[in-house]
């Protein structure tokens, strides 16, 4: 997310497993993602890239910051302010399923609607 994105927009989608390396060759095989190492202290997840090389998706480990995340594909939404998105998901009969977390100079939260679907929303840093 170099580029601030509009409020709303899904910016990422990423998929959190226990066991990322099997995943990781899964999708390259059957979809033909290429994955890019991302050191995360001791072991890797990946950033899947399509054939033209842009980031299409993540594969990461259920360790660390991602251990308490849900094994499904999930996807990030932007938002203005985490805090009062929280706040309004509380008060709607959403759920907090994980965080406020960081995420280099970003920050989010993992919330599950009144439905049961679940999503992130992610505050980009500020300019």
């Amino acid at each position: 997310m170099n580029d601030k994105p509009k409020t709303g927009a899904i910016v990422w989608t990423d998929l959190t497993v226990p066991d990322a390396d099997a995943i990781r060759d899964f999708y390259s095989s059957v979809v033909g993602w290429r994955p890019e190492a991302v050191d995360m202290g001791g072991y890797s997840d990946y950033n899947m890239a399509g054939a033209n090389g842009e980031p299409a998706a993540g594969v990461c480990w259920a360790r660390g910051s991602n251990a308490d995340l849900p094994a499904q594909w999930l996807v990030y939404v932007t938002v203005a302010d985490l805090d009062a998105s929280l706040a309004e998901c509380s008060k709607r009969g959403g759920d907090l399923v994980a965080g406020p977390k960081s995420m280099g100079t970003h920050r989010y939260a993992v919330i599950r609607d009144p439905a049961g679907a679940v999503c992130a929303l992610i505050e980009p840093a500020g300019e």
